[in-house]
């Protein structure tokens, strides 16, 4: 993730934190699509968790097992501390690697942060941390636009994504099926790029089709 915003979450982390207790908008619908079928307790991968709230924090409710990552120390202090039951790792969405397999991937309001050029790459490495059936939840831009860098809290943040269509083709390729694809706010021009939420759901290969029919 862009160093920027590496450095401007650990200065908002407090104020983003004091704001961002509660869902917006459909955000549970999505996690409950997310968990429909998944076994409890699944174990789930959030990354760019943030401070653990409240994405994480309903999560681990619902008696599931979590692993956050984050780059921003000061985000992933306020995780531990509020959530010490979760793992919480520092570390950028595009470094990190794991030998382990996960029920579920998170990876909310985060992708848009890291350059467009890498996000194919993300979606195939997301594929192959999920188990068989895995789910994936995610946002991303809802326009065609060039990269850009907008403020939070007076500090800057930086920005990219795929138009919505290009992200559907990169899913597919990567091996998914959707299960949600909707906006949870249309684009209106100049700093509202809009914003879409996906769920889906990692195909099965034909040979684990085969086994299931059985």
């Amino acid at each position: 993730m862009h160093t920027l915003n590496r450095e401007s979450y650990n200065a908002i982390a407090d104020q983003w934190a004091a704001a961002r207790s509660g869902f917006h908008g459909r955000e549970q619908a999505y996690l409950d699509a997310f968990l429909d079928g998944l076994p409890t307790p699944a174990q789930l991968l959030d990354l760019g968790c943030g401070s653990g709230r409240p994405m994480a924090e309903y999560l681990l409710s619902r008696g599931h097992q979590l692993t956050g990552v984050d780059q921003s120390v000061a985000m992933l202090t306020l995780a531990r501390t509020r959530f010490p039951a979760a793992r919480w790792i520092e570390s950028t969405i595009e470094d990190y690697a794991s030998d382990e397999h996960f029920d579920g991937i998170l990876c909310w309001d985060a992708l848009f942060h890291i350059d467009r050029a890498q996000h194919q790459r993300l979606l195939t490495r997301f594929a192959g941390l999920l188990r068989s059936d895995g789910r994936l939840m995610l946002t991303a831009g809802g326009s065609a636009h060039p990269a850009f860098t907008d403020s939070m809290f007076g500090h800057q943040f930086f920005y990219d994504s795929h138009p919505p269509e290009t992200l559907l083709a990169l899913l597919d390729a990567a091996g998914f099926d959707l299960i949600v694809n909707e906006f949870m706010n249309l684009p209106t021009g100049g700093r509202d790029k809009g914003r879409v939420a996906i769920v889906a759901k990692k195909r099965l290969e034909p040979a684990a089709i085969a086994v299931q029919r059985r």
